[in-house]
């Protein structure tokens, strides 16, 4: 199974008074990760895919240490436990080698902008896609 593997950068300002990392700003930092991952198919060579848009159609999302300021990236993992006809599940993992922050799972849906409508997954989408499904899971497997 290959993992999309996104190196994040802490910014001082993710801080909250408590110290560590806003649960907030957990979010931006698995927006960053799958628009990283989802953008490796899209206009540089050409291709159309995931460049007509997406949009989030649910967040989950536990919380397991909190992660402090530091000078070194944190580690988001991201890989793909659904695909269906006009939806695919994201997973991820937030963490460092000796630890895991959060672990989360988003489902997207391929957006048409122009029609103001859902879409389904193009046969080149689901190709991309499927490198990246989680061992031992169909595409139309369960969701994480």
């Amino acid at each position: 199974m290959a993992r999309h593997i996104y190196r994040c950068p802490l910014r001082w300002s993710d801080m909250d008074a408590f110290g560590h990392v806003n649960n907030v700003v957990f979010l931006r930092y698995l927006e960053e990760a799958r628009i990283d991952f989802m953008f490796r198919l899209a206009p540089g060579d050409g291709s159309p895919s995931f460049s007509g848009g997406s949009v989030v159609a649910r967040h989950e999302i536990d919380y397991l240490r909190p992660l402090v300021h530091r000078h070194e990236p944190v580690t988001v993992e991201s890989w793909v436990t659904k695909i269906g006809a006009a939806s695919l599940t994201i997973a991820y993992e937030i963490k460092d080698p000796e630890q895991v922050y959060v672990r989360a799972s988003t489902v997207v849906v391929p957006f048409d902008l122009e029609a103001q409508r859902p879409r389904r997954i193009s046969d080149e989408e689901r190709e991309f896609l499927q490198e990246y499904v989680d061992d031992g899971m169909s595409s139309e497997g369960a969701a994480a």
